[in-house]
């Protein structure tokens, strides 16, 4: 099959990112022809506010670039991940006027929330879900705590609403979880348009031993991943249960000063990606302590699964409907006393976590390996040209009788 792939790089490469780097290889592995239009977020260093906010609702250079790479590969299907802000919405319409299916994969919650994560304050948010303006995400200024940024966000939202960006432009949506499919109904995209194919790893890494003795955090030290209740909950463990920290983000230095408080913590920098998955293999459990809804089971959890290595992770969102009490535990999100007794329960019963290592990587096995990944996505490209051919169908009939 013939595929063009379009995806809006981030300036701190995150699990976005390597999703699409996976699915654009696993799809030549599978021997078809992959075409890549990427933008990076870098190039906004050179840009000027008004000229970002701009592209972000319509970018005509994208319109533009589309086209012609259109022209040049004959994809018979555009694959768009991350189009904010550079790429825009306004390129699913240079794929239709080539006529050319369109599939779009929502790895966040950016056509429902201004920050694209349905978090305010702290808490998960809803407030916008469904609403024609998202004028609460500016009032309270989601978006970097900017309100002219978070106006320009709303601004694309409605303006594609209003054009019928998202319920005509795009033939299939492709979301993480199903927990991220009721969301997107819940705020207006159709039904019948939503398939849902998870993340996967790839190449898969091979289980680990799990023979390290500590727990493990791997990701962004932000506030939205919860960091701050991970340090809280170890405060209560000391010495009893190591840590390993990999990752690096804003709360790098409340991570560094638990660290120099607390021996049971070790911080990582600067951890290589092999590396990560040595220390996932080895790891008692893997924590994954989100105050924000996670629409896809993060990639890290995926990973941890393919290594046999148990979770324990908040109790809401996609990690809810896939973490088992088998494969792991779910604690009540943003509670460390709570995250601090399921540490506990679990390393009290060496066998319960022998057990559950064999019943995460057989999650892994059914629900997220590469091969299980490919046969899904043709079934979404498949299902995206019919819904393509259909549409043009109504067109030309609706010409015809004019």
């Amino acid at each position: 099959m013939n595929i063009l792939v379009a995806h809006n790089f981030y300036k701190l490469a995150g699990g976005e990112d390597q999703c699409v780097a996976a699915e654009v290889a696993l799809l030549r592995a599978h021997g078809h022809e992959v075409t890549t239009y990427c933008l990076s977020n870098d190039a906004i260093d050179g840009m000027g506010r008004l000229h970002v906010a701009g592209r972000a609702i319509w970018s005509r250079q994208a319109v533009v670039e589309m086209r012609h790479v259109i022209r040049a590969h004959g994809p018979q299907v555009v694959h768009f991940h991350n189009t904010f802000p550079l790429i825009s919405p306004a390129a699913y319409y240079s794929a239709r006027a080539e006529g050319v299916a369109v599939v779009q994969t929502l790895h966040n919650f950016r056509l429902l929330c201004v920050n694209a994560l349905l978090l305010r304050d702290g808490k998960p948010c809803e407030d916008c879900l469904g609403k024609a303006i998202a004028w609460r995400g500016v009032a309270h200024r989601c978006y970097r705590d900017n309100r002219a940024e978070s106006g320009v966000v709303a601004t694309m939202l409605a303006a594609h609403r209003l054009l019928g960006t998202w319920r005509h432009a795009v033939d299939t949506y492709v979301v993480p979880s199903e927990f991220s499919r009721r969301k997107f109904i819940e705020g207006g995209l159709p039904a019948d348009k939503i398939a849902v194919k998870p993340n996967f790893a790839y190449p898969e890494p091979g289980a680990g031993a799990g023979d390290g003795g500590y727990a493990l955090y791997v990701g962004r030290l932000s506030e939205e991943k919860g960091v701050r209740t991970l340090l809280a909950a170890w405060q209560g463990i000391k010495d009893a249960v190591p840590l390993k920290i990999a990752g690096d983000g804003p709360l790098a230095s409340a991570v560094r000063e638990a660290a120099a408080h607390n021996p049971a913590i070790e911080w990582l920098q600067g951890v290589s990606h092999e590396h990560v998955y040595e220390l996932m293999g080895r790891a008692g459990l893997l924590i994954l302590p989100s105050v924000c809804y996670e629409g896809a089971l993060p990639r890290v959890v995926i990973e941890a699964f393919a290594k046999g290595t148990p979770v324990v992770v908040s109790g809401h969102g996609a990690m809810a409907d896939i973490v088992d009490g088998r494969n792991g535990l779910c604690f009540a999100a943003d509670d460390a006393q709570d995250l601090l007794a399921k540490v506990r329960y679990l390393y009290s019963d060496s066998s319960l976590l022998k057990r559950m290592r064999g019943a995460a990587r057989a999650t892994f096995d059914r629900e997220f390996s590469a091969e299980t990944n490919h046969e899904a996505l043709m079934a979404i490209y498949a299902r995206a040209v019919e819904e393509h051919s259909r549409h043009n169908l109504k067109i030309g009939a609706a010409s015809a009788a004019l």
